[in-house]
């Protein structure tokens, strides 16, 4: 049997002895590692290496990390992409957030927090075709795509992960606490908006049109997937 071929990771960081850094300690952990010069297409780059998952300085070389993440959402790329940053605020992680990155990394580095996080990322789910289905709105679990109405739904990482979790507990009002642990895997940074911001994204894709709400705010306590 064909041993499966390591995660392999693109690194976009116009700080090269960061990059150097991050690439040695990738490595040494198994994936494989490319570095992107910022002065070239990056998107050519992508899409030659076809990376499973994407790590972007939120300043690469004078060009908006965040504008390359919406750009990369907008030619329907899902894999997980993090956003490296140098300060951590409410509004630097909601900005990280809805540019369509999936989580971000603060700088200074710290090389044992850096592999944790890439470990929630990178970690492969066994292949199945198992769907999950409430009213209208469907989740297929291979292609970890959504469909409601007939109407296809493309989603980011953490989006199918979002509403994956929703649709496993149907009708159950989920806390903030048990979405970030089961989502998230972690702690994010406490008082952070981020479920708040991928609702509204999940809202988006699937309460278009018309289309009644499925995805309910219980206040005070956390979100339930029912209908009104």
């Amino acid at each position: 049997m064909i041993a499966p071929a390591s995660p392999h990771i693109l690194l976009i960081e116009s700080d090269s002895s960061l990059a150097q850094q991050m690439a040695g300690d990738l490595l040494q952990a198994g994936y494989g590692t490319s570095l992107a010069n910022v002065q070239q297409d990056l998107f050519a780059q992508i899409d030659l290496q076809k990376p499973d998952l994407v790590i972007v300085d939120r300043m690469a070389g004078g060009q908006s990390g965040l504008q390359f993440c919406r750009q990369l959402r907008d030619r329907g790329l899902t894999i997980p992409i993090l956003l490296l940053m140098g300060r951590d605020t409410v509004e630097d992680r909601v900005a990280c957030l809805e540019a369509g990155a999936d989580d971000y990394l603060l700088k200074p580095y710290r090389s044992d927090e850096f592999l944790r996080r890439l470990q929630l990322y990178l970690q492969r789910e066994p292949a199945t075709q198992e769907q999950l289905q409430f009213s209208n709105l469907t989740l297929d679990l291979s292609t970890r795509r959504a469909s409601r109405n007939g109407r296809q739904i493309d989603l980011t990482m953490k989006e199918f992960d979002l509403l994956r979790f929703l649709m496993e507990h149907p009708r159950e009002v989920l806390t903030r606490e048990q979405i970030l642990e089961n989502v998230w895997g972690y702690d994010f940074m406490g008082e952070s908006n981020v479920i708040e911001v991928y609702i509204r994204y999940l809202r988006l894709k699937i309460e278009t049109e018309g289309e009644k709400r499925l995805v309910q705010t219980v206040r005070g306590v956390g979100y339930v997937l029912r209908e009104s």
